[in-house]
């Protein structure tokens, strides 16, 4: 166990400087997404393994607009949008790097893509699952409810 930093960009740092040397590969997870399945690790850790950075998605459900000074300005298109999710999981040195780099020019990231992304490199998307919720919200708690008790029938 480590101590995690200010910002997540140390504290992912922290992690990897923890991990054992001969580590390949690091999957940095939330401890907000208590759900996420076999299924979606593996083929996170599978993809990573072989193009050194991969990350779980799903699809947009929602039609997305742009805001400008609280008005509609523009719409997104959906099929070009997917959420996010973790496990993230890249080659170690390719994340390390990336988030030396992001600290030492002060840039802070919303997850680790982004940084690993900074450098140009590519972050492979895996299937992600709607099941893999981040629980920010009590609303989120009841929804995750649902889910354990519907896997429990």
């Amino acid at each position: 166990m480590t101590r995690g930093g200010e910002t997540r960009t140390e504290s992912v740092l922290a992690g990897i400087t923890a991990a054992p040397e001969n580590a390949v590969l690091v999957a940095v997870h939330d401890g907000a997404r208590p759900l996420v399945s076999e299924a979606v690790i593996t083929e996170a850790v599978t993809t990573a393994a072989e193009y050194g950075a991969a990350a779980p998605v799903v699809p947009v459900k929602d039609s997305i607009k742009r805001i400008k000074d609280g008005n509609i300005a523009a719409d997104v298109a959906r099929d070009t949008l997917a959420a996010v999710q973790t496990p993230q999981v890249f080659r170690k040195d390719l994340l390390r790097r990336a988030l030396t780099s992001a600290a030492e020019r002060g840039y802070s990231f919303t997850d680790d893509c982004a940084a690993v992304e900074s450098l140009g490199t590519i972050v492979k998307a895996t299937h992600g699952s709607y099941q893999n919720i981040k629980i920010t919200t009590p609303e989120d708690i009841l929804v995750a409810e649902a889910l354990l008790t519907r896997e429990d029938k």
